[in-house]
């Protein structure tokens, strides 16, 4: 007889199975980086083959991977959603190479526009508010939007038409570089407005 005869209390229990590599550095097939599909990778039955000279051709999986076996290269599936995918044959390493310097452009060509906060007082030396307009400048160079305010407190509130005007001065002093997209309004104890590049 066995010992576990004599261990009633012993349960085998089933584990799930993976690599270290899986558990500690996580699986990097289903990161935000996905490669398109190559060679036996792509399981439609017929694929659409576009040639270097634009046309296309519908064929049997099987045939496109041969062709690109033939002179050397890959299948490469360069539109996996449509019926049937379209494959191309061509050097999988280069064109790889090609997607992500395309991504890497598109990323930079699509800045996010900001919305820039530039506060001054009721009480601000015209020197400062020069050097404001020059900050805003800057800012609506690198296509951002700004936003003015200007907070009014104690015996400054029974001032605003003098605030106000002091603050569009501001404002329309940027005229040449900017177009209000926000006029300016008042909000509880505070003026505000918004300005874009033109």
């Amino acid at each position: 007889m066995t010992f576990l005869a004599y261990c009633p209390t012993v349960r085998f229990t089933s584990f799930p199975t993976f690599s270290l590599r899986q558990r500690f550095h996580g699986d990097k097939r289903g990161g935000s980086e996905r490669r398109p599909r190559v060679n036996e990778q792509i399981t439609s039955p017929e694929v659409l083959l576009i040639s270097d000279d634009e046309s296309a051709e519908k064929l049997p999986v099987a045939v496109a991977l041969e062709r690109a076996r033939q002179e050397g290269l890959d299948l490469i599936e360069v539109s996996p959603k449509a019926n049937p995918p379209v494959v191309k044959i061509g050097e999988y390493g280069h064109f790889l190479y090609q997607m992500q310097k395309k991504e890497r452009k598109q990323r930079s060509g699509s800045k996010q526009v900001e919305l820039k906060t530039l506060r001054f007082g009721f009480r601000t030396a015209e020197h400062d508010l020069k050097r404001l307009q020059d900050r805003a400048r800057e800012f609506l160079g690198e296509r951002h939007l700004v936003k003015f305010t200007m907070r009014l407190r104690g015996r400054e509130l029974g001032n605003k038409e003098y605030a106000y005007e002091k603050f569009r001065s501001v404002v329309q002093g940027l005229t040449d570089v900017a177009e209000v997209d926000q006029d300016v309004k008042r909000q509880g104890n505070q003026f505000i407005a918004v300005i874009r590049p033109k």
